[in-house]
């Protein structure tokens, strides 16, 4: 078990909208947002401008990475096992992913690594991907998922382990992680404040604080999934 979490890499993003408002969008993203949002559920009957802050930034398509943060697993000959989260943060999209790339490509065991997230597969994972082919940057072989059969892909996913083939749900992270009595990672903002906390406030840091969080959690998670022992906060570095 110890060579499987020395090889995994948990991984969560922070997004925002590509822009900060509809007004700055060029006339062909506004029509072609203007389309997409007819389609998304609005119950509060938000115009497409309104609902461009609000919702852009969970579509690879009209927003855009501004932290990653990333957490592995390592021990020392004799002590226990321990967790190094380091989170990646740049106002500049293509600088950030540039250098996530290079610390996946040069800093990890390309044939054993495998990648973790909480709904990773379904967003973070291809959201990344998306973007680097945005930015023009040759996607990274552990996430280019193309040309590869289902079982060659090193993804794991913790809300698909709870969900055992169940299709039918979303279970956050902070219900698992309540239910599996781990501390939780909701600091001061959640997921829906991020655009407005990054151009409102100018707050990259204090996002990249919440994403590393999250990764804790997730890391925490799976090891509460394989019903090994939680790492204690003393033996949780983050830098």
């Amino acid at each position: 078990m110890k060579n499987e979490l020395k090889n995994l890499l948990v991984i969560d993003i922070e997004t925002v909208s590509s822009e900060n408002g509809y007004d700055k969008l060029s006339d062909r993203i506004k029509s072609l947002w203007d389309k997409k949002a007819a389609f998304l559920r609005n119950e509060e009957q938000l115009s497409t401008s309104e609902l461009f802050p609000e919702r852009a930034a969970i579509y690879s398509e009209f927003g855009r990475v501004i932290v990653i943060s990333l957490g592995y697993f390592y021990s020392q000959p004799g002590k226990p096992l321990s967790l190094r989260v380091k989170s990646l943060s740049s106002h500049n999209e293509k600088e950030l992913l540039l250098q996530f790339k290079s610390i996946l490509e040069t800093k990890f065991d390309q044939n054993n690594l495998t990648l973790c997230g909480h709904n990773g597969k379904e967003f973070d994972f291809p959201y990344l991907s998306r973007r680097m082919l945005v930015n023009q940057i040759p996607i990274p072989s552990i996430l280019d998922t193309s040309t590869k059969k289902p079982w060659e892909v090193n993804h794991l996913d913790t809300m698909e382990m709870w969900k055992f083939g169940d299709r039918k749900n979303f279970t956050s992270l902070d219900l698992l992680t309540a239910i599996f009595d781990i501390p939780s990672s909701k600091s001061d903002i959640d997921g829906s404040m991020v655009t407005r906390v990054y151009y409102e406030e100018d707050g990259l840091d204090r996002i990249a604080k919440y994403c590393s969080n999250d990764v804790v959690a997730t890391a925490q998670l799976y090891l509460r999934m394989k019903c090994l022992p939680l790492i204690p906060e003393e033996l949780i570095e983050i830098v």
